[in-house]
């Protein structure tokens, strides 16, 4: 008796369940990438970070117009002030002016290098991984040899040899922009192709691929339209960290001497006219130091966070 009204209690009590025929929405893919990079701060910041250096770059020399190469020997090496936010350089040349200037060149160098050095890693890595055989031998054993080469003797060979027929060619300037970003994207694909090859290996013996083999389709829709947009993902993380390294290059070759011209002044050539000054004016090497670095380590938070977003264990 007891165990009967203790069931019919219980049922009593027993809540109807819940009927409804909504369908939950289904979030896509790319939706769910950017909400992943968006939650990363520091590839927030970084973003944020590099659009104000980017738009600063671009934008605020139209409105603060002081000459970037005006010479006045009775006013060098003067401290920041209102006149000179940044100070002057020996030469009383507006330190401000020559960042917002040389900043328009170093990222422009990145990206471009960035750019050469994706169509470069990208074609040997895609024909290599999708042919394989004696191609894949042949293409690897000479990304083993390009990476054994030291990139920075041999970028200085370079450009010791070849920058004064450039210069008569195209221009002082333009010859060695079109050198140095030739050089720079020519010596950076390899990491860029090994990835691409490794996606390639993994992508082409899965079943959508063989089924379009089956049904007709070329080795260049194989690749470009079936496989490559698979295997996509490294190749944005690693040209990402390529813009900063290109930038690091590019100042390391200013700083040695072996880059622009003085009249074109870019963060390394600023800290290579600036090194025997280091000790009464520091400033001089303060700021546009701390530009390459801002720029490097914002471009660096949006790399990891592309990285994390795009990783597919983690989606």
């Amino acid at each position: 008796m007891l165990k009967r009204l203790q069931k019919q209690i219980d049922k009593k009590l027993q809540l109807p369940p819940v009927v409804t025929n909504s369908i939950p929405a289904q979030v896509s893919l790319e939706h769910k990438t950017w909400r992943r990079f968006f939650r990363n701060r520091q590839a927030v910041l970084g973003m944020v970070m590099l659009a104000i250096i980017v738009l600063c770059v671009i934008f605020v020399p139209f409105f603060y117009t002081t000459p970037i190469n005006k010479i006045d020997f009775a006013a060098s090496t003067l401290p920041p002030s209102w006149a000179h936010p940044f100070g002057t350089n020996d030469l009383e040349q507006d330190i401000l002016a020559r960042i917002l200037y040389g900043g328009r060149i170093s990222i422009a160098i990145g990206i471009f290098s960035t750019l050469v050095t994706i169509c470069l890693g990208t074609l040997i890595g895609a024909i290599s991984g999708f042919y394989g055989g004696w191609i894949d031998i042949i293409l690897m054993r000479f990304t083993d040899l390009c990476l054994a080469l030291p990139r920075l003797p041999l970028l200085l060979l370079i450009i010791f040899l070849f920058r004064d027929s450039l210069k008569a060619i195209a221009g002082a300037e333009l010859g060695i922009f079109v050198l140095i970003v030739l050089l720079i994207g020519g010596l950076n694909w390899m990491s860029v192709g090994r990835l691409v090859r490794a996606g390639f290996l993994t992508v082409r013996e899965l079943e959508f691929v063989t089924a379009a083999r089956a049904l007709g389709a070329s080795p260049r829709r194989l690749i470009w339209v079936h496989i490559f947009p698979n295997v996509i993902s490294p190749v944005l993380v690693a040209g990402t960290l390529s813009v900063s390294t290109a930038i690091l290059t590019e100042s390391t070759l200013s700083f040695l001497g072996l880059g622009f011209p003085p009249d074109v002044p870019t963060w390394g050539r600023m800290l290579y006219d600036a090194q025997n000054f280091l000790q009464f004016a520091p400033y001089m090497v303060i700021f546009p130091g701390t530009a390459i670095f801002l720029t490097v380590l914002s471009i660096n938070y949006i790399g990891d966070g592309l990285r994390d977003a795009l990783d597919p264990r983690l989606l």
